[in-house]
């Protein structure tokens, strides 16, 4: 593969850079992997993301005043000692033609609201950073009360601080949406993706077929759910559909480019993806999710009596490597459970383990599916950043080992 690229859309210009990336092409026959793409029907057609209000037409007067009120509330709360508060929004236009034939062209909008608070309560620091985002305009904005949305959070800072730190150990837990979406994304989503499987840096590798996790469990990689990034096409053109890479516990496939579908004998998945026109492709998820299952949240809480309620919400990320599945996440602000009932928040909840062992020891998935999406940020790898979303519902899982990081 060779590639070029201009910020230029003369003709000449273009043309120029056509065969600067064929030369570049040319000159690594021999001397790199050679590639060869699946081939798939043409593709012509076009999508936008919905919205109804766009947020360039709303006077930036009401967005300082929707910041300046939040933040008001936020430094009403006894004990926090800073705030950062922020709006963001992003217009994603994308278009994209291939001498396949193929000419596709979307449009997304993202928009949302983050808080990074910092509490200080008897000498003691606390931080917790959250956002919430949609694919939308500003219609989502005036839809939530978000002088509330950050009390909630502020008070929730507060009362971190005087929180203990939870004791090591091995847990029975229950994990909630955004605990379930971070751990699948990072800890088994990375290990699906067609080019890390064919570098051999994956613990799928070779499982198609196998028997991976509970068959509760069924793991989606979809580029138009509710709630998370929207992504109707990928960068190669191809239309982005609703894969599983896992089926009531079966390991089913990866997700593709064009060159890893042709490699690894898969089909193309629409999972080809670029930061931005100067960038190369690389295989990258969507919005990784759990599909729910048949629990009710508090009768699977109930029905463990004794053990963990671990939120992802302020989740301060992790370490995993994809080649063995190990993984370690902090999570959000927790609970103790005792007799069926959250009865006590704990602070530095770290989760361990290994992302298979884990999966397998899923007992319960409840019926509530949540899936997010940031404007804040989004899944880097090789240096390039993009959105995406992730989630699913509450799940269960026994003997779950505990650090109090």
């Amino acid at each position: 593969m060779g590639y070029s690229s201009t910020s230029s859309l003369e003709r000449g210009r273009v043309v120029e850079a056509v065969e600067r990336a064929y030369r570049v092409a040319r000159a690594l026959s021999g001397r790199s992997i050679g590639v060869r793409l699946r081939e798939r029907p043409v593709t012509r057609g076009g999508a936008r993301s919905a919205y109804s209000v766009d947020p360039g037409d709303v006077d930036v007067s009401e967005k300082v005043e929707l910041l300046r009120d939040m933040y008001g509330e936020v430094s009403g709360v006894p004990g926090i000692a800073s705030a950062t508060l922020r709006f963001g929004y992003e217009r994603d236009r994308r278009y994209y033609v291939s001498s396949h034939g193929d000419r596709v062209e979307y449009e997304v909008r993202m928009i949302g609201v983050s808080a990074a608070l910092v509490s200080h309560v008897e000498g003691t620091y606390e931080s917790l950073r959250d956002q919430e985002s949609r694919v939308a305009g500003w219609e989502f904005i005036r839809s939530l009360n978000w002088r509330e949305w950050a009390a909630e959070r502020a008070r929730l800072v507060v009362e971190l601080a005087k929180a203990p730190r939870v004791e090591p150990g091995r847990y029975d837990v229950v994990l909630d949406n955004e605990m379930v979406g971070l751990m699948l994304h990072e800890a088994f989503g990375h290990a699906t993706e067609g080019d890390t499987v064919l570098a051999g840096g994956s613990v799928l590798q070779g499982r198609v077929g196998q028997v991976v996790a509970s068959e509760l469990v069924s793991i989606v990689d979809d580029g138009l759910v509710e709630g998370g990034a929207y992504v109707p096409f990928d960068d190669e053109g191809t239309p982005k559909r609703r894969v599983y890479t896992v089926r009531k516990g079966v390991l089913e496939g990866f997700l593709h480019s064009l060159a890893t579908a042709e490699a690894l004998g898969g089909e193309p998945t629409g999972n080809a993806r670029v930061m931005a026109y100067r960038n190369t492709l690389l295989v990258r998820q969507t919005n990784t999710y759990m599909e729910p299952g048949d629990w009710g949240v508090e009768e699977m809480v109930r029905d463990m009596r004794r053990g963990l309620y671990v939120r992802g919400r302020g989740a301060s990320g992790g370490e995993v490597n994809p080649l063995t599945g190990a993984f370690t996440f902090t999570s959000g602000p927790s609970y103790i459970v005792e007799g069926g009932e959250p009865v006590r928040l704990v602070k530095g909840v770290m989760l361990s383990g290994l992302i298979l062992e884990t999966l397998r020891r899923v007992d319960a998935v409840s019926r509530d599916l949540k899936v997010t999406t940031s404007v804040f940020g989004g899944c880097g790898k090789s240096g390039q950043t993009v959105r995406v979303g992730d989630g699913g519902p509450h799940v269960r899982v026994r003997g779950f080992t505990v650090g109090g990081g």
